[in-house]
């Protein structure tokens, strides 16, 4: 499994349940790595997609504890257990943070898009620049998006 998430300078990724920042250039990657694959997110995640609906051209796994949760063009799974049965081996981690967590130690790839400076934030990913267990693959940037600098930093499982 793959994970994908934009961090800032202490790998915060939100606040109230929202991304720190939008940068028109990552959403795009965003969509270019994920098309055609599974993604695996959790119910609030989802409620923060346009409309509150499964992304187009992916298979939505969609983490819920909540009984009785449904979701027309996706499928709801109770446990990780469950999800994993079912999905395939390039599927997308894209959040919230709790599904990073419990979903991380399942991953061999992360993409993520490091933002410079540091944000207000409720929510953080694990630094895997002081994890022995990743190294970085591939850098590129620094680029500049309305005065937002940031680069886009691949990690193996080592």
């Amino acid at each position: 499994m793959n994970v994908i998430v934009m961090v800032d300078e202490n790998w915060a990724i939100g606040k109230d349940s929202d991304q720190l920042v939008y940068i028109a250039p990552d959403l795009k990657r965003f969509q270019a790595l994920t098309k055609g694959h599974a993604i695996l997110l959790g119910r609030k995640t989802l409620d923060t997609f346009p409309g509150g609906k499964p992304l187009k051209n992916r298979r939505n796994l969609i983490l819920s504890t909540r009984e009785g949760y449904e979701v027309e063009n996706a499928e709801v799974f109770r446990s990780i257990e469950d999800v994993l049965a079912v999905a395939p081996k390039d599927t997308f981690v894209v959040g919230g943070a709790s599904v990073y967590l419990q979903m991380l130690p399942f991953c061999d790839k992360a993409y993520i898009t490091k933002v410079q400076g540091a944000y207000p934030a409720d929510c953080h990913f694990p630094n895997l620049d002081e994890d022995a267990r990743w190294r970085v693959v591939e850098e590129e940037g620094p680029f500049l998006h309305e005065d937002l600098r940031f680069s886009y930093v691949t990690y193996q499982r080592v």
